[in-house]
């Protein structure tokens, strides 16, 4: 089925990765120290980029106002999604300054931009304040910030497997990829709680999301200082040696004939994985709210409670993929998706007690971190060395950029309130479709490095 979708000699190309190169000495430290990187880097980005999400019924009626609550829930994910749409552009940037100059150097700059312009979010003047002109400024920070968290997994997410030894490599996938969203799960619901504690009833609505806003300075400054120890990754130390650099612009190797068709297999499996999250992990601080009636105290406490499970089972879900292929541990996380989603939105939205409502929200919280997990590495594997920042930032952010509209989508065909529950059930089950699908479309990637 693969030969539809891609070429000859991009087939070609993918099996000759399972030829594993020369790999140089690397020390322990400089492993721990590309793991931590890695995983800080990613998880600081997602914090910065994902606070929205935590503060979406807050600042809904502040920016977007509407007389129809769940079109004022729609403005915040347009916002939120607006800011996808320029993730691939800054995935080609950074992308083609971390084939050419290093993953480090490209981290630290993206790394540094994301933090600015979160922070920048938390001066947003109101509607009331500035009309019409406030949620333009939004959408253009949005906008800005989008661009340089694409460019952070040109680095993240090709450092830290290209260091590790190649056994580790799937647990390493989900460490990143999913256990980073976990931490920045942790970190997102740990500050909520803190600003619901500090601004409690209307003060959040004044300056308790504005702070949660400002943490992107400190979030900025924590990701560089550990970037500062960061050695570069071993694979493109021996590309800079034997001058193997290309010297073509790199993504325009990723979109030509050779690679089109990985890109687009690439995107089919990252959409799913992505939409998982989206609707998973990031829909329900809003479900919790508007259908639960949950306060945010209650809320925070769950959100702890799914980050911690998103920091331990990706990993777990990443060294399975490692034991019996990437494909197998797609297919997976889809069957306990179909199961899970089948039924636990609408017996969430019909739950009442505080256990309840966590027995049901947490496996949805899970599932997206899950799905996500093998999904790094495979990524990794499609690609060379020589174009594999570019090749699985633009796949990773093209999956990504398109998986975000989920929450707006979900949104804008729910008239009432009470139609999130079914829309996001089905919305789910489609999305672990495509999960599925993507990897049935090329062979197994499992060991695949060049």
């Amino acid at each position: 089925m693969e030969n539809v979708f891609v070429s000859t000699y991009a087939t070609q190309a993918v099996q000759a990765q399972t030829i594993q190169p020369d790999l140089p000495e690397v020390s322990k430290r400089q492993i721990i120290v590309a793991i931590v990187s890695s995983v800080l880097g990613f998880s600081l980005d997602l914090f910065d980029y994902s606070v929205l999400l935590y503060v979406a019924s807050t600042i809904g009626p502040l920016i977007f106002p509407s007389t129809i609550p769940t079109l004022s829930l729609a403005g915040v994910f347009a916002a939120y999604a607006t800011s996808a749409v320029s993730r691939p552009f800054g995935a080609a940037i950074f992308g083609n300054y971390a084939d050419r100059h290093g993953r480090k150097r490209a981290l630290f700059i993206a790394a540094a931009g994301v933090g600015i312009l979160t922070a920048s979010m938390g001066a947003m003047p109101t509607v009331r304040q500035v009309g019409l002109l406030s949620p333009i400024l939004f959408l253009i920070l949005r906008l800005a910030q989008g661009f340089f968290v694409g460019g952070v997994p040109a680095a993240t997410h090709t450092i830290g497997t290209e260091t590790v030894p190649p056994s580790w490599r799937g647990w390493t996938s989900g460490l990143i990829g999913g256990g980073g969203h976990g931490v920045a799960q942790l970190l997102c619901a740990g500050v909520f709680l803190i600003m619901s504690s500090a601004f409690p009833g209307p003060a959040f609505a004044v300056w308790g999301w504005r702070c949660m806003f400002f943490t992107g300075f400190l979030a900025a400054f924590l990701a560089l200082y550990v970037l500062y120890n960061l050695i570069e990754s071993p694979l493109f130390v021996i590309l800079q040696k034997k001058k193997a650099v290309v010297k073509k612009a790199p993504v325009r190797i990723v979109f030509s004939k050779q690679y089109r068709g990985i890109v687009l297999v690439n995107t089919i499996a990252v959409f799913g994985g992505a939409s998982m999250s989206f609707v998973g992990p990031g829909y329900t601080p809003t479900f919790l709210a508007v259908i639960n009636h949950l306060s945010r105290s209650s809320i925070g406490h769950i959100l702890l409670w799914g980050g911690l499970g998103c920091v331990i089972l990706p990993p777990l879900v990443g060294q399975l993929s490692e034991m019996y292929g990437r494909r197998k541990a797609f297919w997976g996380v889809g069957i306990l998706g179909v199961i899970v989603y089948s039924f636990a939105y609408t017996a969430l939205a019909n739950a009442h007690s505080i256990m309840a409502i966590a027995a049901f929200a947490l496996p949805l919280i899970w599932l997206g971190d899950m799905a996500i997990a093998p999904t790094l590495v495979f990524l990794n594997e499609r690609f060379p060395t020589a174009i594999r920042a570019t090749g699985t930032a633009m796949s990773w952010n093209l999956g990504f950029a398109i998986g975000s509209f989920g929450p707006l989508i979900i949104s804008l065909l729910s008239p009432k309130i009470s139609d999130i529950p079914s829309r996001l059930m089905w919305y789910s089950l489609f999305s672990v479709a495509c999960l599925i699908i993507g990897p049935m479309l090329c062979k197994e990637t499992r060991g695949h490095y060049e």
